[in-house]
């Protein structure tokens, strides 16, 4: 009975909020789950909400209230929340900073490590991200690293408070499907790609311990509700996104040993999938952006003491640099992982010696550039699961721009809800993905920015932004000559390439 008593009060506060909402009191918008809201839209006159007749509607989910009365409660809170912005009560939408409780784990400086977390009560839903910033691979560059980017080594100065952006945002405009999970943000501090598991000690003058890091926040997190989690999405950027690949199935695993086998691990990697290939021009390998990709990995992984998937592992034994290369490590990934890469990764471009100066590039570089996409539509075409524009940037969820993106007409939270279902549903009764709802997304048009959905280019000597001809012809794109190679007009070439086509 008193259960009962409990579902009828929070009916009626729904409805005392909903009536709050039709007086006028509250400016409103309309929901339907986690997607995008709709335009705003007049209230109704006095005369129609006298007579309940309303243009307003809002779509709670009052399914099984009774057995999932915290969820419910969730979500009258958040409607009330994203409704009301100018409250009294601050609403706080940062992640607050928490020290793992076992100090024995810490960034390269000693300093201990530690997580931002943005507790959202009642969603079994939890997204942990691994924060990228490159590497550092001998105590040369190591010192350097320190002296000029510490945040990246060490905890000492690290803020109190960190806003959630992109897929970390806890406003539904900005991130329509995973707005109201609980949210953490694990700052990098390992420079060792999220692999290492070495402490600090009189003869190593740096730790190197992302890999415990890692599990040392899943284990804090346990007592934090992470324990009554449906689904984990381990995601990742850049290094961060190596990271994901690197540490998804232990992380799987570190669950299941403890005993929490009903957790559904899954793995989100942006701009983390590096290519091993050949430089445009070939350099010393004495820092971190000339070196080449398998030179700094191979000098990295020793340095670190890195630690790979134990499959990988066993796959390249004797060889296990290989296993930081996406399209290597991913076949031996046993967690469904959804791939997210700009097809002309700017650092992928960096450290082959590609260097975007402002300069329009020369014709070997050019040739380069367009290689590039094609090696990675290569070694991404049997990956299910991925999102991959022909754009020239480097990350991509946490971006604010990344609802705007589209590959084939559906945006980058529309795959990733849509790759939610699929596992959903693959999981009750394995059926493949729902229809309509596409999850292998990857462009066919073969230049930079062939996407009119890309990110706002800008020169880079006046910050002026370009349109995709002057950005083209800028990086040495020869208008005339493509088109006499293509049989066509040169005005009917530039009319494509205005329209992305």
């Amino acid at each position: 009975m008193p259960r009962r008593v409990r579902v009828l009060d929070v009916f009626h506060w729904a409805v005392m909020l909903l009536g709050l909402i039709q007086s006028g009191a509250l400016g409103a918008r309309k929901f339907r789950g986690g997607r995008n809201p709709q335009p705003r839209r007049a209230l109704p006159s006095a005369h129609y909400r006298d007579r309940a007749e309303t243009t307003e509607s809002f779509s709670l989910d009052f399914t099984a209230v009774e057995e999932n009365m915290d969820n419910f409660m969730t979500q009258v809170k958040n409607l009330a929340q994203s409704l009301y912005p100018c409250s009294a009560q601050k609403l706080d939408y940062d992640m607050k900073l928490h020290f793992l409780e076992n100090t024995s784990v810490t960034c390269n400086d000693g300093t201990p490590a530690g997580y931002y977390l943005k507790e959202s009560k009642g969603s079994r839903r939890w997204l942990i991200f691994l924060e990228g910033g490159w590497y550092c691979f001998n105590k040369e560059n190591c010192n350097s690293r320190y002296e000029t980017m510490r945040r990246l080594m060490s905890s000492s100065n690290w803020p109190q408070t960190k806003t959630g952006t992109g897929i970390l945002s806890s406003l539904p405009e900005e991130n329509p499907h995973w707005w109201n999970a609980n949210m953490v943000f694990i700052p990098y501090c390992s420079s060792d790609v999220w692999s290492g598991a070495t402490p600090k000690t009189d003869q190593n003058d740096y730790a190197f311990m992302g890999s415990l890091i890692i599990k040392e926040v899943v284990k804090d997190l346990l007592t934090k509700g992470l324990d009554n989690a449906k689904i984990l999405l381990l995601a990742g950027s850049s290094a961060g996104g190596t990271g994901v690949l690197l540490n998804v199935d232990s992380v799987s695993e570190l669950l299941e040993e403890l005993g929490h086998t009903n957790i559904q691990v899954r793995g989100l990697s942006d701009s983390g999938w590096f290519l091993d290939n050949k430089q445009y021009r070939c350099t010393d390998c004495v820092d971190t952006i000339n070196c080449a990709p398998t030179e700094v990995i191979k000098r990295g992984i020793k340095y670190w003491a890195g630690v790979v998937p134990e499959r990988c592992r066993q796959a390249y034994e004797g060889k296990e640099w290989n296993c930081f290369f996406g399209y290597k490590v991913y076949p031996t990934i046993k967690r469904p992982v959804f791939i997210v890469q700009w097809l002309f990764d700017e650092a992928q471009l960096t450290v082959d010696n590609i260097h975007l100066t402002g300069q329009p590039v020369q014709e070997g570089q050019w040739r380069y550039i367009q290689n590039l996409g094609t090696e990675l539509r290569n070694t991404l075409k049997d990956v299910p699961a991925m999102f991959a524009p022909a754009c020239l940037s480097h990350e991509f969820i946490t971006r604010n721009y990344w609802t705007d993106v589209q590959v084939k007409g559906t945006s980058l939270p529309r795959a990733l809800h849509c790759w939610d279902r699929s596992l959903q549903e693959n999981s009750r009764n394995n059926k493949s993905p729902p229809k309509g709802c596409p999850v292998h997304l990857i462009d066919s048009c073969p230049w930079p920015h062939c996407n009119p959905t890309c990110p706002t280019i800008r020169d880079q000597s006046t910050g002026q932004e370009m349109n995709v001809i002057q950005f083209l012809m800028h990086m040495g794109f020869d208008v005339q000559k493509m088109a006499h190679q293509q049989g066509m007009d040169p005005s009917k070439l530039l009319g494509m390439l205005s329209s992305g086509s």
